[in-house]
């Protein structure tokens, strides 16, 4: 068991960390996150007042609308944003262009509610991107197909806007009509994908399989900006309309009374999606500040021991460990370790060599006066069988480097 005492008495033993050390390692990292944050703040403030989504009139981001808004106010069109159902149909009239830019957000009896005000009103719809069930609802005996790709395609029609503007970015949705004479231009693959049908209250409505050509990155590119106004500014007023998830139209039923379902939101959706994507963000940057914390592990580093402890009452607990954790292998491979290592020391072999059976097994023998048989088994042998034998195996252990200490 001495060998078991020698290895207690020379690990380290590390105390708790002071106040200040704590403060010491986490700084930098306090420090980084203070300066994230700030930062998020800054820019949340800064561009607050310049993003507001895509095809947004207000919008001056790549896919944001405010540059062909301009240019309509310049020419005398007012342009209006509209984010609620109620006030778009309240908007529309004869002199009125109303543009929707998500008809596909719209709920079946919100779709129902924008067609009878649009069909009475005399002026023009403009719907992009609209679906198949979207077709079917807003404008009846038009159907769409499958989207393509977005490209600058020619007009190849009729329409005197579109023979203006010439080439422009055009594609998605194609759509076909039955029973009327709509007017389709932009082909992609014999469909068109921009058609214009004529209503019965000499209103029109004009369909665009894709809202690209509205972009502010692409207005200048092409007849964009030609075709985009032209189509928009045929009125003196335009209803630009920003479907919301959060219409109170949306919870109304087909009798146009609102069932409650609007209410019936969790806490999760009360949170802006913005505040979610940051939460994900520090949660993983989070992770990576503790991966590159954990792998920052230097030498070890012999610390003095708090409070003096006697080598018995070391060798005591460390066997007690041993013990309520079965670990005769470990206690025995100790002891044989260090026997090895003092034999080594009195026998002239290296301390390199201690462990190797083919150079020390020979030299101990030749120390003693008698030869001894299970050498190899005492000094490399496996680990006992129950405690006595582990008790043996140390006094053996003892009997051997006493004798070789007195040969």
């Amino acid at each position: 068991m001495t060998a078991v005492a020698t290895a207690t008495t020379a690990s380290p033993t590390s105390a708790s960390p002071s106040p200040r050390q704590v403060w010491s390692r986490t700084r930098g990292l306090l420090f980084a996150l203070l300066l994230l944050v700030a930062a998020g703040i800054v820019l949340a403030t800064a561009r607050s007042g310049d993003q507001h989504g895509r095809l947004d009139p207000r919008s001056a981001d790549k896919h944001g609308s405010r540059a062909v808004a301009e240019l309509l106010k310049d020419r005398g069109v007012s342009v209006r944003v509209t984010t609620t159902l109620d006030d778009t149909t309240a908007a529309t009239g004869p002199d009125t262009t109303l543009l929707v830019t998500a008809p596909n957000l719209l709920t079946p009896h919100q779709q129902d509610e924008l067609r009878a005000a649009t069909t009475d009103s005399a002026g023009r719809t403009v719907l992009l991107a609209a679906d198949p069930l979207s077709v079917d609802a807003l404008v009846p005996g038009v159907h769409a197909s499958s989207s393509g790709p977005v490209a600058a395609r020619a007009p190849q029609c009729s329409l005197p806007a579109a023979r203006t503007a010439g080439d422009a970015d055009a594609g998605g949705f194609r759509y076909t009509a039955d029973g009327l004479d709509p007017i389709g231009c932009y082909p992609s693959g014999n469909l068109p994908t921009v058609l214009l049908v004529q209503e019965k209250s000499a209103g029109d409505t004009v369909l665009l399989g894709s809202p690209d050509l509205l972009y502010n990155n692409r207005l200048a590119s092409h007849g964009n900006a030609s075709l985009a106004l032209q189509l928009l500014g045929s009125r003196p007023h335009l209803v630009w309309y920003l479907p919301s998830l959060a219409d109170p139209s949306a919870a109304r039923n087909d009798e146009g009374v609102d069932d409650g379902s609007g209410d019936e939101r969790s806490f999760v959706d009360l949170i802006p999606s913005g505040w979610l994507w940051g939460t994900l963000q520090l949660a993983v940057a989070a992770l990576l500040a503790a991966i590159w914390r954990a792998r920052r592990l230097g030498p070890l580093v012999t610390e003095r021991l708090p409070v003096a402890i006697r080598a018995s009452e070391a060798t005591e607990g460390r066997a007690r460990l041993y013990r309520k954790a079965n670990a005769r292998d470990r206690a025995a491979s100790s002891l044989r370790s260090a026997t090895r290592t003092r034999l080594a020391s009195l026998i002239g072999v290296s301390p390199r060599d201690a462990h190797s059976p083919s150079v020390l097994l020979p030299a101990v023998s030749a120390r003693l006066s008698t030869a001894e048989g299970g050498l190899d088994t005492l000094l490399f042998g496996p680990e006992p069988a129950d405690d006595a034998a582990l008790v043996r195996l140390a006094d053996q252990l003892d009997t051997l480097e006493r004798e070789v200490r007195t040969s």
